[in-house]
């Protein structure tokens, strides 16, 4: 389950993130995963707490938003939301479209407490 090294990697993030700004603990991470980064956001969800122990993050909760998947149609122009399996533009039924969004796994926030209260980073 390589979700679980995936959340290692973001608690260091958070961890750093944390101490640069003086915090006492972290009290939510914020992440957009989009439906192609390669990553299951219900595994991701699980595996959050065995990475946070015994960190700052350690009693923080992981909010997820989930990432809409965009293309961009190269024939009409027109950017709208598509299937993982079904790339196509959805104004035109074009399949020469590009990728716009939904391919990303993004630190979008995450929310510090520190002598002063909490703070959003």
């Amino acid at each position: 389950m390589h979700e679980l090294s995936i959340c290692q990697s973001l608690i260091d993030q958070v961890e750093q993130i944390a101490l640069t700004h003086g915090a006492q603990s972290v009290e939510s991470v914020k992440l957009k995963v989009g439906p192609l980064s390669g990553v299951e956001p219900l595994l991701l969800q699980h595996a959050y707490p065995y990475a946070s122990a015994g960190t700052l993050a350690a009693e923080s909760t992981l909010v997820i938003e989930l990432a809409p998947l965009k293309v961009s149609c190269e024939t009409c122009g027109a950017e709208t939301e598509a299937e993982p399996s079904w790339l196509v533009c959805g104004a035109c039924g074009s399949c020469h479209t590009r990728l716009v969004s939904g391919d990303e796994m993004i630190l979008m926030s995450v929310e510090l407490i520190t002598a002063e209260g909490t703070n959003h980073v």
